[in-house]
């Protein structure tokens, strides 16, 4: 498996713009209404930031390209997956992982 951009067309060109437009046009069905309930109710400032943001990440996900593969690779137990053990050894010592 190798890393790619989650970000549609790349940087500048999310696959799912971060407006409020761009979100609720990518959720599906009773998704965007909970998306406008919340949106709705947050108030200006970190709490609709927060929404904005939470919401932006589910519609990201719900638009990927790769969303069914990676759900029945997860369903059957063959999704790839790496141990938090694998990764701090690949971290160099002193560099952000608490020894």
């Amino acid at each position: 498996m190798n890393a790619q951009v989650a970000h549609g067309d790349g940087p500048g060109h999310p696959r799912v713009p971060r407006t409020i437009g761009g979100i609720s046009s990518a959720l599906r069905g009773s998704r965007r209404a909970q998306f406008f309930a919340e949106l709705l109710g947050a108030r200006q400032g970190p709490e609709l930031d927060g929404v904005l943001t939470a919401w932006w990440g589910r519609a990201m996900l719900d638009t990927d390209p790769d969303r069914d593969r990676i759900r029945a690779s997860a369903e059957a137990g063959t999704l790839p997956t790496t141990t938090m053990d694998d990764i701090a050894r690949l971290i160099p010592r002193g560099h952000g992982i608490a020894e």
